[in-house]
């Protein structure tokens, strides 16, 4: 029996005996550090997304964006007394691998997984080259998905709830739907979940309570600058560009004149359906002041709302067609080439761009307070171009994993589902979002990978293959004579 008050060995003993204890995963991880490694050295100081830019101007002069919630922001603004670029994609990358240390020790201990099969369920997560890139950029992606994982790590982790992990899973919750909208699934998911579990009802109002916290306060910082109790004020001009290439005026009924200006007519709509937002052409341009207003966005929510109801057959078709896009084994270049290039490690590297609609590319140059464009440093940069032909999740590989997880809850079904149930109804719910309300985009597929193979772990446990072993055994005694 170990004495207490023994001292603890070094921390250098520590590290060496957990090498030993897991040198299958020791080794992944090791060489998933070194790929970031070479991607920090390979393009300096990060890489941007027209996103980008606003994050980085709220970091330097807060306020409360129309687009969409200031989470990552934040995080940038806490960061930038550093002047650093470099810092963020660091932090990234560190949550990246954090990820995969959390799925590991969620396989091996709670699910009970040998080393090399816990290793494997952390491969699209740790190796995956877009995932390397996704953390590369400065989106609020990465940050986003580690705290969605966390929250979910937390919840399977321990077996009892306490005010202190209630409180931390609301705060996780909370963060994540400031970080990015769809974070409101988190919270809705594990509020689900716990009273699924039949948690203490303490215990969720305290969870309820922490997460709220953050939200209510941003809100009142919306109404405090915008006038309006709110987190964004885009809702609706992104539910427009989901219906509009297929919204037909000629079907909806007693359409208000206001909103008229929307309808165009199939031989005058853009190729994509983003261009209904950020294109010049599009009829939300036929509006005047400011594109994401109070006004602009409830007649654009409005409208969308009388679409779908007049045509639920065509808004299921699209958002069918771009879920099931997900799952395509080859990737092709959508929505254009140039919002696709931006998700590759590129030969060139070019000047910011000055974006007409918002912040200009000097945001970023006061933020680094030195050079910001991305430099492209061979032959670091060639090794993870030539990496990423070769090494990522295909679509196919994702369907798999959440087939895997989705028959590892129908065997634990007399248990609602087991502790697979929460991750794999966030992956497929992460999925689902974008198609429904936007359109799809290949970077939110990856945060719902980290959460696809937490629930295919839990669908390869003892328990679980136990119960699926006596399921197939019952049906054989049925079907017998």
């Amino acid at each position: 029996m170990l004495d207490p008050a023994a001292p603890r060995p070094p921390v250098k003993e520590r590290l060496a005996a957990l090498v030993r204890r897991h040198p299958v995963f020791a080794a992944v991880l090791a060489v998933a550090a070194l790929i970031r490694i070479i991607a920090m050295i390979g393009y300096q100081p990060a890489l941007f997304f027209n996103d980008s830019y606003d994050y980085i101007e709220v970091a330097m002069r807060p306020y409360p964006h129309p687009l969409r919630p200031d989470g990552y922001a934040l995080m940038l603004l806490i960061l930038r007394p550093f002047h650093s670029f470099a810092l963020v994609t660091g932090l990234q990358h560190l949550m990246g691998l954090a990820m995969g240390v959390m799925i590991y020790a969620l396989a091996r201990r709670r699910f009970g997984l040998p080393g090399w099969g816990a290793t494997l369920a952390t491969l699209p997560v740790l190796l995956d080259a877009y995932q390397i890139q996704l953390e590369h950029l400065i989106l609020s992606d990465t940050l986003f998905t580690f705290l969605a994982v966390t929250a979910v790590w937390l919840l399977l982790w321990h077996d009892r709830l306490t005010w202190r992990l209630a409180a931390a899973l609301g705060l996780l919750a909370g963060f994540s739907w400031l970080t990015r909208s769809v974070g409101l699934l988190v919270l809705l998911g594990l509020l689900t979940f716990m009273i699924m579990r039949r948690a203490d009802r303490r215990m969720i109002m305290v969870m309820l309570a922490a997460a709220l916290l953050p939200i209510v306060a941003y809100m009142g910082w919306y109404k405090i600058d915008h006038g309006k109790f709110a987190m964004t004020e885009s809702n609706g001009i992104f539910l427009y560009a989901r219906v509009y290439k297929f919204a037909d005026c000629h079907r909806i009924k007693d359409l208000p004149v206001e909103e008229m200006p929307l309808c165009t007519e199939l031989v005058n709509r853009l190729p994509n359906s983003q261009d209904g937002i950020w294109n010049a052409g599009s009829p939300l341009a036929r509006y005047t002041g400011k594109k994401f207003s109070p006004e602009t966005n409830a007649t654009a929510n409005d409208f969308s709302k009388r679409v779908i109801m007049a045509q639920p057959g065509d808004y299921a078709r699209v958002v069918a067609k771009d879920f099931l896009r997900v799952f395509a084994w080859e990737r092709t270049v959508f929505p254009d080439r140039a919002t696709y290039q931006q998700y590759e490690f590129g030969s060139k590297t070019s000047d910011l761009p000055k974006w007409m609609h918002g912040p200009t590319a000097d945001k970023a140059v006061h933020y680094e307070d030195g050079r910001v464009s991305p430099r492209a440093v061979e032959p670091f940069a060639g090794f993870l171009r030539v990496y990423q032909n070769v090494f990522y999740l295909r679509g196919t590989m994702v369907a798999m994993i959440l087939l895997v997880g989705l028959a590892g809850i129908g065997a634990m079904w007399r248990r609602l589902g087991g502790a697979g149930l929460l991750p794999w109804a966030l992956a497929t719910g992460l999925l689902l979002a974008p198609a429904a309300t936007a359109e799809f985009d290949y970077r939110y597929v990856l945060p719902a990978v980290p959460l696809a193979c937490i629930a295919a772990a839990a669908a390869c446990s003892p328990n679980t293959r136990g119960r699926l072993r006596a399921l197939r055994r019952s049906r054989s005694a049925e079907r017998a004579p």
